[in-house]
């Protein structure tokens, strides 16, 4: 069904893709190459939610050529009015005779229709090309579609014996500055940084993306200007955290989840969402799902060993990302995560080892659940 051609193209759309992944969220990353015979004639990307998608940039770039075109794009093209045009409308407006798509759409108002809508006006559809390629490009837009729930990083450091602070809480700095650079990457892509009460008080962090600690090549590519703060997402279970936090201070959203509002220190700019308590703290399911609510499909966490065994045991990390350094701490620092009450091998939380990657003079690695 695919050529070589079909697959050189695909790959160089799935490129083009990536270039969003630090300015789309919440919209998924896409890449769209039209070509007429073996020429391109124009590419294109979705670059920032509410701004043209990427077929519309292709279509813009190829001009007057791109009758009879063939358009590779990573993701079906949309086939609703959202805050643009349908991009399904504008390839037959064009007079393309071919499309490629990497995979069906899961977003329910598309989900085939957009290929169909294709099909129905005479243009051959193909599907399927390196769908795996581009369903990895959006891990968090896909499982908000399918499940209603956010695609949630757990980010963690520790020593080579597992250990994340010395017994009376002093961290600073197990990893180096190259691991802590590629925290600053993994945050910019992330639509929300959550934290907790406890880290908040103990830490005072900022939990925003700081430019100058990004590595050299995401300053290289893009603009300061464009790159957006996530959302910071606090869980602060009985109100506790302090008006005069170094968080409130900063430039950029916050949401704080707290089952006792009316102890919450009003800021502006910071939205209080009232959460159900669980059997420890809040009800985290309930929490994912607020957040899934108000358009967050994608969640780095940073924080303790508390609230990262709780998020383990309620199956709710879909990838750990673990730092770990050259460094021995001894058996009186403190864990890398609390978790208790396992009894069975069939108990424990296991994950898939996708990727390992030095860091400077540590260790990234990076695990998915099966």
């Amino acid at each position: 069904m695919f050529s070589e051609f079909d697959s050189q193209m695909m790959l160089r759309a799935i490129e083009l893709a990536k270039r969003g992944v630090y300015t789309t969220a919440p919209n998924p990353n896409v890449g769209c190459v039209i070509t007429l015979g073996e020429e391109i004639i124009g590419e294109g990307f979705h670059f920032r939610a509410g701004e043209p998608h990427a077929e519309v940039h292709a279509l813009r770039a190829a001009g007057d050529r791109v009758k009879g075109a063939t358009a590779y794009v990573t993701l079906e093209p949309c086939s609703h009015y959202g805050r643009t045009p349908p991009c399904a409308d504008a390839l037959v407006a064009a007079g393309v005779s071919r499309v490629v798509c990497a995979m069906v759409d899961p977003n329910p108002q598309v989900a085939g229709r957009g290929i169909q809508r294709l099909r129905d006006a005479g243009i051959h559809v193909d599907v399927g090309l390196f769908q795996a390629d581009a369903e990895a490009l959006n891990p968090g837009f896909i499982k908000m579609m399918k499940s209603g729930l956010p695609y949630v990083q757990l980010k963690l450091a520790s020593s080579l014996d597992g250990r994340t602070a010395l017994s009376n809480g002093e961290s600073k700095w197990i990893t180096g500055s190259e691991a802590r650079a590629d925290v600053q990457a993994f945050r910019a892509k992330a639509g929300a940084v959550l934290s907790t009460s406890q880290t908040v008080i103990d830490d005072n962090p900022s939990l925003n993306v700081r430019w100058e600690q990004l590595p050299q090549t995401v300053q290289a590519e893009y603009a300061q200007a464009d790159l957006r703060q996530p959302v910071r997402v606090i869980l602060d279970t009985h109100g506790k955290v302090s008006s005069d936090a170094h968080l409130f201070s900063l430039e950029g959203s916050i949401v704080l989840l707290t089952a006792a509002p009316d102890q919450v220190a009003c800021h502006d700019g910071v939205e209080v969402v009232a959460i159900e308590q669980g059997n420890n703290g809040l009800n985290l399911d309930a929490a994912m799902r607020a957040l899934a609510a108000r358009g967050i499909n994608h969640i780095w966490v940073e924080a303790g060993a508390t609230l990262a065994g709780s998020l383990l045991s309620a199956g709710l990390v879909d990838e750990l990302i673990v730092y770990q350094a050259p460094k021995l701490m001894g058996t009186d620092s403190r864990a890398l995560v609390n978790l208790s009450g396992i009894t069975s091998m069939d108990e424990v939380p296991a994950y898939r080892l996708t990727d390992v990657a030095r860091i400077g003079n540590d260790v990234r690695l990076r695990m998915q659940k099966p």
